[in-house]
């Protein structure tokens, strides 16, 4: 009798605590930046508790923006429903009959509770060509995976150190590894240095290098919008280290933090300079540019199943606004592209306005010749999706 009380007040507690932060927070700051505030000054919570607490808000974002007008306590219990697939001690508490139902596959769970998947991200028109509606809206009932690059001669110390710590694995390609997100990684591989953290479809982004560049001189590139370096380091990797190197960003933390990840990652000879790209009275660097990597801010849409809250906050009206910053950006770095030099246009986005209207845009207004473009669909690998435009100067 004692241990079914403590554990009916543990999952009413559970169910209040996640009730409570979701009304709290407002999607003004990352989710998991805002949880590990709530935890710090709520230290009532274990690891077991704050795991759990976590799971039932994320798997409530999951749902985007159906069900509008369901109250947040029966989201949750739908979110658990549609997100878990193995028994759940939590849903087989406050819904026994649904917990039932738990390994079905999705499509049978939408229709026992009447789910419209369609209505998760409803504005189906904005999706770029190549995105289906319906799969975009399944990517959010499943969490990506964590994927690792391996760097250039670590792959045989990589693969032994996984394996010597009993993790598992496996390799989508060649220099790729998919790993759970629950996988403990700093105690037994060297970040930066012997891999790097980096979605596998972002490892993509500069395949068009691999074969386009060759020679002995040094290669001049820019890296515009570097934040947390990964193209800058991934270039490196590919140019096997010949390559001059100038990164930029408008925030200073974030180059202050690079400069000690280009130190572990054995990356010297570069510069680095503070750069609102979208400034009128920006001054460029002082030469120009045999290639440019122009990953540009974005709504990130394409990393929202990591993120769901961002999809269950989402505005369209947030599309113009980042296109209108991606035209400034745009405009500031192409005149100072290299006759003959590549531009490299990124994206993390499913949304055309940030996608080929783009490249529709840097192709009318600056008469640039499109190589490649490439939409990098994640939803069957776990990954995100991410665009990729090649252009040269002519």
């Amino acid at each position: 009798m004692a241990g079914f009380i403590f554990a009916e007040m543990r999952h009413h507690s559970y169910l209040n605590s996640a009730k409570k932060i979701i009304e709290s927070y407002k999607g003004n700051e990352p989710f998991s930046f805002f949880l590990k505030k709530y935890f710090g000054a709520h230290k009532k919570y274990g690891s077991k508790d704050r795991k759990q607490i976590a799971t039932l808000c994320y798997n409530f974002y999951r749902l985007g923006k159906a069900m509008p007008d369901i109250l947040i306590q029966e989201k949750i219990f739908i979110g658990t429903f549609l997100c878990e697939h193995t028994f759940n001690d939590f849903l087989n508490f406050h819904k026994p009959e649904w917990n039932e139902l738990i390994s079905k596959p999705l499509t049978e769970k939408f229709s026992f509770i009447n789910f419209k998947i369609e209505n998760v991200f409803p504005a189906s028109y904005e999706l770029s060509d190549g995105i289906d509606h319906t799969l975009y809206g399944l990517s959010f009932f499943t969490q990506p995976d964590l994927f690792l690059r391996v760097r250039p001669g670590k792959k045989n110390v990589v693969v032994k150190k996984l394996h010597d710590a009993g993790i598992k694995y496996e390799t989508p390609d060649e220099n790729c590894i998919a790993l759970t997100n629950a996988a403990k990684l700093d105690a037994v591989i060297e970040l930066d240095k012997e891999v790097v953290v980096q979605d596998h479809n972002s490892q993509k982004v500069l395949d068009y290098l691999k074969n386009a560049l060759s020679g002995n001189k040094p290669l001049f590139v820019w890296d515009c919008c570097a934040a947390s370096g990964g193209k800058s380091i991934l270039a490196y990797d590919i140019m096997q280290g010949n390559i001059n190197l100038i990164v930029s960003d408008i925030r200073e933390i974030v180059l202050v933090n690079l400069a000690k990840r280009f130190e572990t990652a054995g990356i010297k000879n570069y510069k680095s300079f503070i750069a609102d790209l979208t400034a009128t009275n920006f001054q460029p660097p002082a030469f120009d540019h045999q290639l440019i990597i122009c990953d540009v801010p974005c709504t990130g849409s394409g990393t929202w199943g990591r993120t769901p809250e961002q999809l269950y906050f989402f505005q369209q009206k947030t599309i113009d606004i980042y296109t209108d910053k991606q035209r400034k950006i745009v405009s500031n770095t192409v005149p100072h592209l290299q006759k003959d030099g590549l531009f490299i246009y990124i994206t993390c986005s499913v949304f055309k306005k940030e996608n080929e209207e783009m490249v529709n845009y840097i192709k009318e207004q600056f008469h640039l010749h499109l190589l490649q473009m490439e939409l990098l669909k994640g939803f069957d690998k776990k990954a995100d999706s991410m665009f990729t435009a090649v252009f040269m100067k002519k």
